[in-house]
């Protein structure tokens, strides 16, 4: 006898239409220089990034340095999202700064025209977005290299697009335990923030943090663009164990997943695809095998190109 009214109460739950959602988002993760090339390794991923998207059920594709305009324009089209990691690399010239600018004006004129595609930065990356965004060397020296902090969020964490679906008892531990790692030398200054006015009228401060001398920026996204960068590093959590340093308590490894969480999901909100199933298989990260470099690395596994 309960049957039915069960029926009606399901039937006015409203559907979602998967019709513009990409539920085989695909990510591209820019390669950097290494210090000391070797025939067939003069440039790398770390493994971790390609895991931190893998995990929230994005596949990836590795952006190679040095390739022509026409050839990132090609990838661009076919790819859903970008990724800029962190690395040692020069953000004013490099390999790496190439294609970042490529992909970032890439970005913005995409989105601009409402073609969604998202641009993430973690720690070079997050440096390398406030470089292109301001046109100037804002960053400063910290101490922040090899320390977990807690962050210390902002009015405009709570109503962001970033934090906003977390949990509850997420964003608690991320404000009061140290969760995020720190590995960077140099730092945007909240000052430096608050004199620039490109970068104020482009991103929001969603967190800070202080090495207990200065007070900078930690994570950011753009007021317009769906355009993000943390100056820590949300993927180390889950993936990485080779300092002591890098957190691996449950909150700190829900962090990781839901910070991969909302990055996959701006990239599936992207209907961009490449041309057939055999050009898509051609570039992705299966092609390559990561190697094991724990025992000399900051990383536990590297791809090398």
């Amino acid at each position: 006898m309960f049957a039915l009214p069960i029926c009606i109460v399901l039937l006015s739950i409203p559907s979602y239409s998967s019709a513009n959602r990409n539920d085989a988002p695909i990510i591209g993760v820019l390669a950097q220089e290494v210090l000391a090339p070797q025939p067939n390794m003069t440039s790398y991923i770390a493994a971790s990034y390609v895991k931190f998207l893998e995990s929230a059920g994005a596949r990836v594709v590795p952006i190679m340095v040095n390739q022509t305009l026409e050839e990132y324009k090609t990838l661009f089209n076919s790819i859903n999202g970008v990724l800029y990691p962190g690395g040692g690399v020069s953000i004013i010239s490099s390999g790496y700064e190439r294609a970042a600018r490529i992909f970032y004006e890439l970005a913005i004129e995409a989105n601009s025209r409402g073609d969604h595609f998202p641009v993430w930065g973690t720690c070079l990356g997050f440096e390398q977005l406030i470089y292109l965004t301001s046109g100037k060397l804002l960053l400063s020296h910290t101490n922040t290299s090899g320390v977990a902090l807690p962050l210390i969020f902002t009015n405009e964490s709570s109503k962001s697009r970033l934090f906003r679906g977390f949990p509850a008892e997420v964003l608690e531990a991320l404000a009061s335990e140290p969760l995020t790692e720190n590995s960077h030398q140099w730092s945007l200054t909240v000052q430096s923030y608050n004199d620039n006015e490109e970068l104020k009228r482009f991103y929001k401060i969603l967190s800070t943090n202080t090495d207990g001398r200065v007070e900078f920026v930690s994570t950011v996204e753009a007021n317009d663009f769906p355009i993000y960068g943390t100056q820590w590093h949300p993927e180390k959590n889950a993936f990485e164990w080779t300092r002591p340093y890098i957190p691996h308590s449950p909150a700190a490894i829900k962090t990781t997943f839901y910070m991969a969480d909302f990055l996959v999901n701006e990239a599936r909100k992207s209907l961009h695809r490449f041309g057939s199933e055999e050009e898509e298989k051609k570039v992705l990260i299966y092609n390559f095998s990561p190697v094991y470099t724990g025992k000399k690395s900051a990383f536990e596994q590297v791809y090398y190109f």
